[in-house]
Parts: C-alpha cells; structure tokens; sequence
C-alpha cells in the first residue's frame, strides 16, 4: 500500500511510533502540521483526505460509518478507514495495520471501513 496513515485525534500517539518505525509509509496525526487541526469535524477530515492518500485509523465505530455513507453519497472518495479493535491493544492493532500495509492494494480499501482484527 502506498499510501500513509493519518491517526485520529483520539488515537494514541503510540501507534504513530510503532507504524513509523516499522514501514515505509508517512504516518501523520490530527493536528500536526499540514494535516487538519485538532477539533476538525469527521467529515471534514474525510473531504480533506480525498486528495490526500492518507488511509484513517480510528477507533469512531459510533459515527465514522455515517459519514462515509454521506460522503460517499455526495459522491466524494477516500482512501479507507481503519477501525481500531480496542480489545487487540496496541501492539495486535499495529500487527493487522502492517499485515493490511503489506497486502493489500489501494483500490482494495479506497471508500471502505476495514474493522480490525481482518482474520
């Protein structure tokens, strides 16, 4: 997968650490320089990311499945999401982020949210 990994806001930056030093990709936080600012609604952060190739990993199972739905219907793309499995601890997440990084193409994850674990 060429693209990077923007971690939400909400996502321990320790994923961003653990993925950085395992590959190839850029892996960006919310609010960090050139990527949105903190507080940036999710659906913003899904128009931004359609020009973007950054794939989203999250842990917002209660609302991120709407606003795809919505931005897929206003005909909008992104590059996928991540659906963190909180019960995996960081250390399985980051396993099933790297095995998907590995495998997997990027049109086979554009406009879908792939909930970990993917086994």
């Amino acid at each position: 997968m060429a693209v990077g990994y923007l971690l939400d806001e909400n996502v321990d930056v320790a994923y961003r650490d653990q993925l950085a030093i395992r590959g190839p990709w850029s892996v960006r936080v919310v609010g960090e320089r050139t990527v949105p600012p903190k507080r940036t609604t999710d659906p913003d952060i899904l128009i931004w990311r359609e020009g973007n190739d950054f794939v989203l990993v999250t842990n917002n199972r209660r609302t991120m499945p709407r606003h795809l739905a919505d931005d897929l219907t206003a005909g909008r793309h992104v590059p996928g999401i991540m659906m963190l499995d909180d019960d995996l601890g960081i250390g399985g997440n980051v396993e099933e982020l790297l095995l998907i990084a590995g495998a997997s193409l990027p049109d086979e994850i554009r406009d879908r949210i792939i909930y970990l674990p993917i086994r």
